[in-house]
């Protein structure tokens, strides 16, 4: 059977990045911004984006375009004869699944959120009103297992229908919209009264703030958030590299991903923070700034219930748009482990996903008394740790280590593979850092997880 490809190096940019922009960029950017001193902590960000995610997700990129297969078996292509990274494979599929376990269900509460909003529900509620809504829909297992239901059965029926007719056709339209709405959001913010305040929050460094958050907080905070927020470790780009040709560098293009995903984490920090300010609420409110304080804030604001519907088809978007990506990645693995068609490997995700999805969504209501990490935490804390602390720092260094060492793929092959075509190459002097001081790099953030 020949293999699928992309039908455009726009499709590859908006896939590739809509897998990256998701919860990470706008649920987490915005709070840590706002605990861990605005501006200084946006630089810090930027810097370990460039320095840790980019090299990353261009070996992710090129593994999977060498190999022109999935994650669950790039590695037996390019591994030398008798060693063992294709283990991995298998650690990229448990990890694909494990972040969708959980991932459907904030997909749903995105979706839920549009139609309370689009719906009047929160109009002429107090802010304890409001928290009262968020609370009663998370003891709801039917509204938390209605709306994962349809995240997993939308985004399986979208990939069901082949690479370009689906999934590149909807993330194309679902990326340019999310893209026109957020820009749309931020301006308003803008010009929102008081809102100049939030604005230098955002983006003028503060580092006596820093100082008090604690620098190694801050640095350790700004690492962990540029793996999160690329989707880097489990194999969830390697499968986009896999579907395109060889016209363009890697490198280049990992830019422009990386550039892209950037642009959509400061513009929700522009939506979120000067609405904060010009409303006098916290801005380093943590989880709760979504689902709680912005209501609110649509609530006090001319025009809110069109400006908060507006923000949230923005949030269902970006969920919606890791979501696509992601069910890509499993259903081309299953399609690679057990030889099926499209159509079959949609059809069993549809059941396994949703099965395994099931725990988050009960872990609120019905399940609520498994609190695996403390008092006080639920099912979907384990598996957000599992992934963020885990699986994608360990993983994106065995990508590392394979992409550098004479005892993997090399570091020659993966040049060659990252350079081929025109843009921006890797630069030769990058070799020692990213050989060396990468793979240290991946190890704190990795054991300050753990800690």
């Amino acid at each position: 059977m020949q293999r699928e490809s992309l039908g455009s190096r726009l499709g590859f940019i908006l896939i590739s990045a809509g897998c990256a922009i998701g919860i990470g960029n706008v649920w987490r950017f915005p709070y840590l911004c706002g605990q861990y001193g605005g501006g200084a902590f946006v630089l810090i960000y930027l810097f370990f984006l460039f320095i840790m995610g980019l090299p990353a997700m261009c070996m992710e990129f090129s593994v999977g375009r060498a190999s022109q297969t999935s994650p669950i078996s790039m590695y037996q292509k390019l591994e030398p004869k008798g060693s063992k990274w294709h283990l991995h494979g298998f650690a990229c599929l448990a990890g694909n699944y494990i972040l969708m376990m959980f991932y459907t269900t904030v997909a749903g509460w995105m979706l839920q959120y549009f139609f309370l909003e689009a719906g009047g529900r929160f109009e002429g509620l107090d802010p304890d009103g409001v928290a009262n809504v968020f609370s009663q829909n998370l003891l709801s297992p039917a509204m938390q297992v209605g709306f994962m239901g349809l995240v997993v059965v939308l985004g399986c029926f979208v990939n069901m229908r082949g690479l370009q007719a689906g999934l590149e056709r909807v993330t194309k339209v679902m990326m340019i919209l999310l893209i026109i709405i957020m820009m749309i959001l931020a301006v308003n913010s803008i010009f929102l009264p008081g809102a100049a305040e939030g604005i230098r929050y955002l983006l003028i460094p503060d580092f006596k703030r820093m100082q008090e958050a604690g620098i190694w907080n801050v640095i350790s905070a700004a690492m962990n958030q540029s793996f999160f927020t690329l989707s880097v470790g489990i194999g969830s780009m390697a499968i986009f590299g896999s579907y395109i040709g060889r016209e363009r560098s890697l490198f280049g293009e990992s830019v422009n991903v990386v550039l892209l995903d950037t642009f959509v984490a400061i513009c929700s920090g522009l939506i979120i923070i000067p609405a904060c300010f010009a409303y006098g609420v916290e801005a380093g409110a943590g989880p709760s700034l979504i689902f709680i304080t912005l209501p609110n804030i649509f609530n006090n604001m001319p025009l809110g219930r069109v400006w908060g519907s507006l923000f949230f088809v923005f949030m269902s978007f970006a969920a919606f748009s890791t979501v696509l990506a992601v069910f890509e990645n499993i259903m081309a693995m299953c399609m690679d482990l057990f030889g099926c068609s499209r159509f079959k490997s949609g059809l069993f995700n549809i059941f396994a996903i949703f099965i395994g999805s099931l725990p988050c969504a009960l872990g609120f209501n019905v399940l609520s008394w498994i609190q695996p990490r403390g008092e006080g935490s639920a099912i979907l804390d384990l598996e957000d740790f599992i992934v963020s602390n885990f699986l994608l720092p360990l993983g994106a260094l065995v990508f590392v280590l394979f992409c550098t060492r004479k005892f993997g793929w090399g570091w020659e092959n993966f040049r060659n593979e990252a350079d081929e075509g025109e843009g921006v190459k890797l630069p030769e002097w990058t070799r020692p850092y990213i050989t060396w001081v990468l793979p240290i790099l991946i190890i704190i953030v990795f054991i300050k997880g753990l800690i």
